[in-house]
Order: C-alpha cells, then sequence, then structure tokens
C-alpha cells in the first residue's frame, strides 16, 4: 500500500472495537489493536496464549511495556507510524517471565476521510520462547489464562507495613501469618474478571456476581498464601511481575499464578493477576458446560425454593477442626462463637431458582448472589444447627425458622438441608417450603379447639351441677353448725373457750374446702391457654371425683379406685385431664342409668405399660356400646343418647392425643364397657427430640 506519514502525536481516544472484534475472538493469529499512542485497545484469545498475559491487564498498557527492548520498541513503532505499514520479528515479555520472538505484521488503519485511526497487528510465534533459567519445569498452557483486575485500595496500610518490614530487611513470611492472609485477600475486590475465571471457580455467581466481592471468596484456599505473598511482593516493586506454582487445587494441574501491578500512577493500586493450567477433569470443557446447563435447567424448573450453597471454605475448616480434635462442635461453638460468623462470611449462595426469587420478592436469582447470612439474620441459632449437622457427617436437615424476604417481610419456612456426598463436597441444596400460611390456619385450628373444649366443660359443668352445689353445700353447712355451736358455748355463764377455739378451728378448715372446691369448679370453668406440667395422674383422679362423687352417691352406685403406687409423672395440663376423667366417669353413670341390671359399679385404676407409659382405666356396670358404634364412639357430634350433643367423647379424644397419648374403648365380657387412656411418662416426653429432623 502507498507510504503514509501519520503524525506521532494524533491518537483517536474515542476508538471503538465494535462488532470487528467478533471474527477476531476466534481467530487462531493473535490480533491486536492500538491507538496511535502505542496503548493496547483489544487483545484476542490468540494473544492471551501466545503471550500469556490476559486482555484485562493488557488492554490498557503501553506496548513499550510488553516489549524487551523498549529503545527498538520505539523505533519501530516510529517507522509504522511514517510508513502506515511495518513487518518483522519482535520480543515481547511472557507472563511467565521469559520472553516470547513473535512474527508480526502492522498496518495503520484509516477513517473515511484518510485520517489515522488505529493500528491492528496480526502476529504468530516465531519460535521457542525462552524461560529464566529458575522455571525450566513450567509450561506455558495454550488455554487462555483465567485472570483478575484487583482492587488494593482497602488493604493500602496492611501492604505498607508488609513493605516496611521488608525494606528493613525483618522479612514478612505471610505463611505464618493467616490473618494477614485473611486480611488482605478480604480487603481485596474484585473489579474485573474474564469468562475463564467466572468458569473456574465462580460457579453460579458469574462475572457479575463476583465483581465488587472479595477475592479471598473465591480463591482456592490451598492458593491463599500465594496470592497474597504475590500481591505483596508487587506491592513493593510497581515495575515487578512475581510468579509462583502452585500445588493441585482440584481445578487446575501445574497452576502458575502471575501477579503484576499497574505502572500507570492513577491506578497504583489496581493488582492484575493471571493463572495458567489445564483443568484437573478428565471430563471436556462441552461437557462440563452442558452438564452444568442441565443441572441448572432441572433446578429452575423445580416447583420448591431452592438454593445453591458452596461449602468448599467450611469443608476445609471442618477439616482442620477435626485434625485438632474437636468432635463436639456445638460444644466448640459455645466456647467460639465467631466460627458462625466466619460460616455465615463464607458459605456463599451461588444460585437460586425462580421459586426461591418469587420466595423472597427478589427481582432475579443475582439478588441471592452473596454470603448466606442474610438466609439466617431472622433465624440465628438455625444457621447454628445447620453447620452443627454437617460436621456430624448427617446428609440432611429440615426444621421450621423464620426469613426476611428482600421487601423486609417475616416468613415463616420450613427449611430442608441436603448436604453433599462425599464426591461432592463443596455444593450443598437448600430447599425452603412457606408455611406461613399453613401455620396461621393452624393457630386458628387451635383456637377454635381450645374454644371447643372450653365449650365442652361448661357442658359438662352443667351436668354436674346438683353434684357441684352438693360439694359446696357440705363445707357450707358444717361452717354454719360449727358458728352456731361456737355461739352457744360463747352464751354460757362459764364460757369454754378452748371449745370455741376447737370449733373455730373447723369453721376455718371447713372454709377452705369450700373455697378449694370454688376454685376447682372456676378453674375448669375458665377459659385459658394450656399449661404442661409434671403431674401425678392419682392426684389428678381424686380431684375428678370430687366433681363425681355425689352423682355417685346419690345412685347408690358401688365405686372401686385402685390407685398404683409409685406412678411415674406425666407432662400435661391439670384442668383438661380433669376434664377428660370426669368426662368418663360422667359417661359412666349415664351408662348404668339407662340398664336395667341389679349391679351398678364402676371400677377405676391406674397403672404403668411398657415402663414409659401411665394408664388410666374406668369399667361400668352398664350395657356396654353397640357394636356397629364402637368405631364411631369419638366422631364428633356422635351420640347415642336423645339429649346428647356427641362432642364430650370427641374433646377427650382431641386431648389425650394433644398429649401424646392414645385413648380406646371396649367391652367387657362381664358386660359393660372400658375406656382407656394412655399417656407418656414424663421422661419419656423430655426425651424427644425438640430441634430440627435429621437423616
Amino acid at each position: 500500500m502507498a507510504a503514509r506519514r501519520v503524525p506521532a502525536d494524533q491518537s483517536d481516544a474515542s476508538w471503538n472495537v465494535g462488532s470487528e472484534t467478533e471474527l477476531a475472538d476466534l481467530a487462531s493469529e493473535s490480533v491486536m489493536v492500538f491507538d496511535l499512542a502505542g496503548n493496547i485497545r483489544y487483545w484476542n484469545p490468540a494473544s492471551e496464549r501466545l503471550y500469556g498475559w490476559p486482555a484485562i491487564g493488557s488492554v490498557g498498557r503501553s506496548i513499550t511495556e510488553m516489549s524487551s527492548n523498549a529503545e527498538l520498541c520505539v523505533k519501530q513503532w516510529h517507522t509504522l507510524l511514517q510508513e502506515g505499514t511495518w513487518a518483522g520479528l519482535v520480543k515481547r515479555r511472557a507472563s511467565c517471565g521469559g520472553q516470547v520472538t513473535a512474527v508480526v505484521r502492522q498496518t495503520v488503519r484509516c477513517d473515511a476521510e484518510g485520517r489515522p485511526r488505529d493500528i491492528v497487528e496480526y502476529g504468530q510465534r516465531a519460535g521457542k520462547e525462552r524461560y529464566p533459567s529458575s522455571f525450566p519445569e513450567i509450561n506455558l498452557h495454550r488455554q487462555a489464562a483465567a485472570s483478575w483486575e484487583l482492587d488494593t485500595s482497602h488493604v493500602r496500610p496492611l501492604l505498607e507495613a508488609i513493605g516496611d518490614l521488608m525494606s528493613r530487611g525483618l522479612g514478612a513470611d505471610l505463611a505464618q501469618r493467616p490473618d494477614w492472609i485473611d486480611e488482605l485477600l478480604t480487603g481485596t475486590r474484585i473489579v474485573n474478571v474474564n469468562e475463564r475465571a467466572a468458569h473456574l471457580v465462580g460457579a453460579h455467581a458469574g462475572r457479575a456476581g463476583m465483581i465488587g466481592e472479595s477475592v479471598g471468596a473465591f480463591w482456592p484456599r490451598v492458593g491463599r498464601a500465594v496470592l497474597a505473598e504475590l500481591i505483596a511482593a508487587v506491592a513493593t516493586d510497581r515495575s515487578a511481575t512475581s510468579m509462583r506454582k502452585v500445588a493441585p487445587d482440584g481445578i487446575l494441574r501445574d497452576a502458575v499464578v502471575t501477579v503484576w501491578r499497574s505502572e500507570a500512577l492513577e491506578r497504583s493500586d489496581t493488582v492484575f493477576v493471571a493463572v495458567n493450567g489445564v483443568i484437573d477433569d478428565d471430563r471436556s470443557f462441552w461437557y462440563l458446560r452442558a452438564s452444568e446447563e442441565r443441572y441448572r435447567k432441572m433446578i429452575h424448573q423445580l416447583p420448591t425454593a431452592l438454593l445453591q450453597v458452596d461449602l468448599s471454605r467450611m469443608g476445609q475448616t471442618f477439616g482442620e477442626l477435626k485434625t485438632e480434635g474437636v468432635s463436639d462442635l456445638d460444644a466448640y461453638l459455645d466456647d467460639h462463637p465467631e466460627l458462625l460468623d466466619f460460616a455465615n462470611g463464607v458459605v456463599r449462595v451461588i444460585d437460586a431458582n425462580q421459586k426461591a426469587v418469587a420466595l423472597f420478592n427478589g427481582t432475579a436469582p443475582a439478588d441471592f448472589i452473596r454470603p448466606v447470612g442474610f438466609l439466617f439474620a431472622a433465624s440465628p441459632e438455625t444457621a447454628r444447627r445447620v453447620i452443627v449437622a454437617r460436621f456430624e457427617g448427617r446428609r440432611s436437615y429440615s426444621e421450621v425458622m423464620k426469613v426476611r424476604t428482600f421487601d423486609g417481610q417475616i416468613l415463616d419456612v420450613r427449611v430442608s438441608v441436603t448436604y453433599p456426598g462425599p464426591q461432592r463436597l463443596d455444593v450443598a441444596l437448600i430447599g425452603l417450603e412457606d408455611i406461613t400460611e399453613r401455620l396461621r390456619t393452624e393457630r386458628r385450628l387451635r383456637q377454635l379447639e381450645t374454644d371447643f373444649t372450653h365449650a365442652a366443660r361448661i357442658s359438662i359443668l352443667g351436668e354436674l351441677a346438683t353434684s357441684i352445689a352438693h360439694e359446696v353445700n357440705q363445707p357450707l353447712s358444717a361452717i354454719v353448725t360449727n358458728g352456731e355451736t361456737s355461739l352457744r358455748w360463747l352464751s354460757r355463764d362459764d364460757p369454754n373457750l378452748v371449745k370455741v377455739g376447737e370449733l373455730t378451728t373447723r369453721v376455718v378448715s371447713s372454709a377452705r374446702r369450700a373455697s378449694d372446691i370454688v376454685k376447682r369448679i372456676r378453674g375448669m370453668a375458665a377459659k385459658q391457654e394450656p399449661e404442661r406440667l409434671p403431674l401425678n395422674l392419682n392426684d389428678v383422679v381424686d380431684e375428678a371425683l370430687l366433681f363425681v362423687r355425689h352423682d355417685i352417691e346419690a345412685r347408690s352406685i358401688s365405686l372401686s379406685v385402685k390407685l398404683a403406687a409409685d406412678l411415674p409423672a406425666v407432662l400435661g395440663d391439670r384442668i383438661q385431664l380433669q376434664q377428660v376423667i370426669v368426662n368418663l366417669l360422667v359417661n359412666s353413670i349415664q351408662a348404668i342409668d339407662q340398664g336395667n341390671g341389679s349391679l351398678q359399679r364402676i371400677d377405676l385404676s391406674t397403672g404403668v405399660e411398657d415402663g414409659d407409659k401411665v394408664v388410666f382405666s374406668v369399667h361400668d356396670s352398664g350395657l356396654g356400646i353397640a357394636v356397629g358404634d364402637l368405631d364411631r364412639i369419638f366422631d364428633c357430634f356422635f351420640t347415642t343418647k336423645d339429649d346428647g350433643v356427641g362432642i364430650g367423647l370427641a374433646v377427650c379424644q382431641s386431648i389425650i392425643i394433644a398429649h401424646g397419648g392414645s385413648i380406646s374403648v371396649s367391652n367387657c365380657p362381664d358386660g359393660g364397657a372400658e375406656f382407656r387412656f394412655w399417656l407418656p411418662t414424663q421422661f419419656a416426653r423430655i426425651s424427644e427430640p425438640t430441634g430440627g429432623t435429621y437423616a
């Protein structure tokens, strides 16, 4: 082409590659675009493979920074601008510390008016690259490097302190200072990453989810000390490029980490990182990508809210704790509560399906890509139980907890965590089921049940009005009798004060008995929340008998009471259990009334079965229950009485079941019916698991 002379100071600051890069990205040749001042504006993947430098760390750099001979590079550039084209051999710095010799051809491109616009360079390897003798074993991998652009401004004081130690010859072995490593990598923020880095370590966070986060959240634990040392090294020498091989981390084989710092003063806190290596997996990249895509589609189509979380950092921490001899993580957390905060910070959500987005009133799965702490903000103790279950090797854990949605609502959810198996140690699934409405409905049902039970108690008290009146009248009559007698003794010429004292004591005793009876009646009639306390069922039976004893005596019914000694305590509500026993006794009395036999008898007993069950039974001498009615006797509103409502036995059953027990009825061979109920002992109740459910 005709030679063109281009003014050396002319450049186009508004240069834009646009769609021209689409073909260049696929080219096997190195393709670079420079502005007229020699600053790199485009760097294709083939250039990354040729020189080892990622595009993230190359775009914006001057061509002279890349050259092994800056002076010769300036002369060649001057010739290019004068002639419009240039071709020949160039020697440029490789990311591994050596140099690469390439055959390049450079052309000045002009706009429609003939004004120079940019320079395009095509290149390919001219010969074998040369490496420093200290790295003879390094293989420059042809796969484009995983690369990061990092901002170290937040850790500048720490880097300055490390640099000061190094300048005074005191050394700064970061491998011995894990606290410095954590502080440095947590404070160093990701400004940009390429797709390869996002694919290798970003999981489903993607580039968008990684940018702005700390590099420590994504960097493999095995190489954290290496990265921290390299960042510290380039921070003390702006022109240095530090490189180090790292041990296999399950992601890359023969990985080489290269770190360099921007030479521009205005970007003094910017550090670039490139990692070259071969994927440490026998499956192809496309197989892995297709597998991941199928898995993501499956997760997103499920009708349950699901989150995927990365557990790799906690898996490594658990391994260290077990090596140190920790076997009881729950006890360890009592002494080291900071571990829970650490877990909430390093365990990250890496994907969420659309059901989870809807549950939290979010806008997209990206809303969830962050540390998992937000999930347990309303239920911090749940997070503790979840990590304890994982430490103990459980495969799953489930419990009900509260979560705060993105718009501030509090929901009741059942969280179910499925931990990874041995073949996949880094990702767990968290399922979330919204049970807010269900729990609200259950609370309403419990309130209705409470009202229903209260109505049943009032009904029983109405049926026992005569018996109750008799029970109250007895102590009242005794009070009147003893009071009148006391007055007579006092009216004598020689008052017998000793006798009056005895009678007054009897008055007080009768008054207290009347007060106790009224108190029990008020307790039975009161509408209050159930209160579970350790109870001796024999005491409850004695109290229940006070309500019906008069009715039993008035009908000349023979009552046999056999209460077992040393009965284990049960955990229950005294008033509700009294209600059950009174109701069963009233049924027995009414059954005897309906019979026509000469034998009128009620046998009542308590005992222990199977070592952990307290049993109560009541057997009457009535006609028994029709065989066809046995299966329906506890149904609500079922009754065999002309004036019955049919709620008494239904309430009895609901109360016993709510106490963890069971109730049954049967006809006895010698006549009559027998009702029995069983309640777990207090020990059996306490021994039941109270937390989440495990598998």
